[in-house]
């Protein structure tokens, strides 16, 4: 099992009110991804914990990407990964980025 976590400055605040979500599965080729709004608005993390060690590469360039394209100030992200592919990486990490721009109600 390996821990990775990558800490970006985001260039605004993640849009929307509510303060958590929850989106995917922990399953072979999938992942989960909890999104909560628990930093400073510039601030954005995200955690990972994957059975497939070595890839920390792979990860370090995928959340790069997705920080600069969404910009999720203020979010801290904790996913628990089955050995998803950079691509469904991406996706759960957009959907629960779309989830938290939802208003909490």
């Amino acid at each position: 099992m390996e821990d990775l976590s990558f800490s970006h400055k985001a260039r605004q605040r993640a849009v929307g009110t509510k303060n958590m979500a929850i989106i995917g599965v922990v399953a072979s080729g999938n992942l989960e991804v909890l999104a909560e709004r628990v930093l400073p608005d510039t601030e954005c993390l995200v955690e990972i914990k994957t059975a497939a060690e070595g890839f920390g590469d792979v990860w370090d360039a995928v959340v790069a990407d997705f920080v600069e394209r969404t910009s999720p100030g203020g979010l801290k992200f904790s996913i628990n990964d089955g050995g998803a592919r950079p691509d469904t990486v991406s996706l759960r990490l957009a959907q629960a980025v779309r989830l938290m721009e939802e208003d909490d109600q």
